[in-house]
């Protein structure tokens, strides 16, 4: 009985995983049956459980490679999985094989993105993630499904499915490129600047709530816009973010 708390504390954070994944689960089954807009923000849901998360872990003093295996599974599922199979669903399912590869191509990245991470957990700078978030990703194509849902006679032209096959593979690409998205974890700007930030974050909520259908994919994007900017701006000192001392020598080893 002495460790029920602990127990209790454990447990915490991995029904917040589990609920994730319920998030990604239920929207595979809402997208087969066509409601693209449930399907939709029902993984907006999944993305603040899955914010949540690793920030209860951390506030009880839970980490566990378990949680963080439990983790990626759950993200796998409700930000590879349940996000391809919504935009195939939506956009390709009447291109054939080149809908399917599309899709397959954003849940192969999103997976990718994952296992990299976990790989290099220990190396990475908290400051910025390598690569696109696959959350992030997965909002992306709720973006870009709400919007479509706002302005379908934008979408009525069968270009407007290859324009989506690009913004798809664009995104999907960003998920396994090494250009680094800053998580503001550390940012000097957002620490000096506590109350402005909590104003800047309540505006944004107020407009998500307000205009979901084009905020949330008009915010990724500007995120990513704004990401590419600063890596294109600062390559120089950027570049060598992710290539770590040793791995040269382990690349040569698996040559011999």
């Amino acid at each position: 009985m002495l460790n029920t708390p602990r127990r209790l504390a454990f447990f915490l954070p991995n029904t917040f995983t589990a609920l994730n994944m319920a998030c990604g689960f239920f929207s595979i089954i809402l997208g087969y049956k066509g409601d693209f807009y449930q399907a939709s923000m029902i993984l907006v849901l999944g993305a603040i459980f899955d914010s949540v998360d690793g920030r209860v872990a951390r506030m009880t003093g839970t980490q566990s490679a378990f949680g963080e295996q439990f983790d990626s599974i759950s993200d796998v599922v409700t930000f590879g999985v349940a996000p391809a199979f919504l935009v195939y669903n939506k956009f390709f399912i009447g291109m054939g094989r080149l809908g399917l590869i599309t899709s397959f191509i954003f849940l192969l990245c999103g997976a990718l993105r994952l296992a990299r991470f976990n790989a290099n957990i220990d190396k990475v700078s908290s400051d910025f993630f390598q690569g696109l978030p696959i959350p992030s990703g997965a909002l992306a194509i709720v973006g870009l499904t709400l919007f479509s849902m706002e302005f379908p006679e934008l979408f009525d032209y069968k270009a407007a499915s290859y324009v989506a096959i690009g913004y798809v593979l664009f995104y999907a690409f960003l998920m396994i490129s090494s250009i680094p998205f800053n998580s503001f974890k550390n940012s000097p700007w957002v620490k000096s600047h506590k109350k402005r930030v909590l104003f800047i974050i309540f505006v944004i909520m107020i407009l998500i709530f307000s205009y979901h259908e084009v905020m949330i994919g008009g915010l990724i994007l500007l995120y990513v816009l704004g990401s590419l900017l600063y890596f294109f701006k600062n390559k120089g000192a950027l570049e060598e973010m992710f290539h770590w001392k040793g791995d040269d020598e382990e690349d040569h080893g698996h040559q011999i």
